[in-house]
């Protein structure tokens, strides 16, 4: 087993249309504003961003995030990721009832020397540190989507 490599898989139940939640995530620049976690993304483009995260742990994770496919009609938003962390993430969208079921997958590999080395002692911490920013995340997000 890679002890580095991590799956992520998180089910939000949000008060907006699919279109509408689709919108507010496309926008990553904005996460920091109801995302607490996400502290900084800086554009490097229009398809390209550097994203600075830190839940729990005292540790900021930097990564680059490149949009593999952005799909209103299909509901889907992708990106590559490369940095602290190397692979991907993908929402998805489904109607449910009024508001929206979002889906969000990912599959990484940590890359930096001292989570890479904590990988085994520290997997545990791990996943529970993206629990609690992902549990953040779907708070923030519902706060936003209900204020709009």
């Amino acid at each position: 087993m890679d002890w580095t490599h991590y799956r992520f898989h998180s089910v939000w139940e949000l008060p907006a249309p699919p279109a509408d939640v689709y919108t507010v995530l496309e926008r990553a620049e904005n996460y920091p504003r109801w995302w607490p976690q996400v502290r900084e993304v800086t554009r490097v483009d229009d398809e390209t961003g550097v994203i600075r995260v830190r839940s729990v742990l005292p540790y900021d994770i930097t990564f680059t995030a490149g949009a593999v496919r952005r799909d209103p009609v299909a509901g889907v938003l992708e990106i590559a990721m490369s940095g602290d962390l190397d692979g991907w993430a993908r929402w998805t969208f489904d109607a449910a009832g009024p508001g929206t079921r979002a889906r969000y997958d990912q599959e990484v590999r940590v890359t930096t020397p001292l989570l890479r080395r904590l990988a085994v002692p520290g997997r545990p911490f791990f996943r529970a540190n993206h629990a609690l920013m992902m549990r953040a995340g779907r708070r923030g997000l519902r706060a936003h989507l209900e204020a709009v």
